[in-house]
């Protein structure tokens, strides 16, 4: 079954210098039917003004990942971690017993648009780290390439809960079939562009929950950027803080 929700059924947060839209519930949005799926608790779309950003701020106990869509996105943290991410680039921070951390758009000219993305971690209190890898965009044209997993398989990063995380670029022609375990459930999320999913079509923003499929067909895709979550066959609500 394939739970499609639209781009415009999302929560939105407008802030001036920060437009974002809340696949499941955050902050000031509150629906009690989205409180995340599974282990997959936030997907926040967000798009930053030039020179502008997240001061420092705490977290602890979640797996943080920043995937940037446009522009560039500048990451400082209490580990001493610093950094700069573009399009291709994928960051995970494990918070852990407690990380403060900062994101802002390091350009003063264009705006960076990225997907902030939160997992509940299986363990809890273990000593925050920062993981980066670069994809390049020919690992992920008309292919799911595995760009998060537990045991950092296949040159991913390496996330503290049991769930896989695939990218894919697909335009007219590619197709990819991603099979999924006994039991599993999927998050489909389309960051850009549209696509058809087992006959289910997507434009840009919308998701869907997955269960009870053995495999999920991508095809049909125009200019096409989409995130796919493995996740645990879990009905839970976990709390947003």
């Amino acid at each position: 079954m394939i739970e499609q929700r639209l781009s415009e059924q999302r929560g939105v947060g407008a802030h001036g210098w920060l437009h974002s839209h809340h696949t499941f519930s955050f902050a000031n949005y509150w629906d009690p039917k989205q409180v995340g799926f599974s282990d997959l608790l936030v997907i926040n779309d967000d798009q930053v003004a030039k020179a502008r950003g997240f001061g420092a701020h705490p977290h602890s106990n979640m797996e943080i990942i920043s995937y940037v869509l446009e522009g560039a996105l500048e990451h400082k943290d209490s580990m001493g971690t610093g950094s700069v991410i573009v399009p291709g680039d994928v960051q995970l921070m494990s918070a852990g017993s407690g990380v403060t951390h900062s994101e802002f758009n390091h350009s003063s000219e264009d705006g960076v648009h990225f997907l902030q993305i939160w997992v509940v971690p299986s363990e809890k209190n273990s000593p925050p780290g920062y993981q980066q890898i670069s994809v390049p965009e020919s690992d992920k044209r008309g292919n799911l390439r595995l760009i998060v997993s537990p045991e950092g398989q296949e040159g991913s990063l390496s996330i503290r809960q049991d769930v896989r995380i695939y990218a894919g670029l697909f335009s007219t022609g590619e197709q990819q079939t991603l099979t999924l375990d006994d039991d599993r459930y999927a998050y489909i999320h389309v960051a850009r562009g549209s696509i058809t999913v087992n006959g289910v079509k997507f434009k840009a923003g919308d998701g869907a929950r997955v269960r009870n499929e053995k495999t999920l067909t991508f095809s049909e895709g125009d200019e096409a950027e989409v995130l796919v979550f493995d996740l645990r066959p879990l009905e839970v609500n976990h709390p947003t803080r």
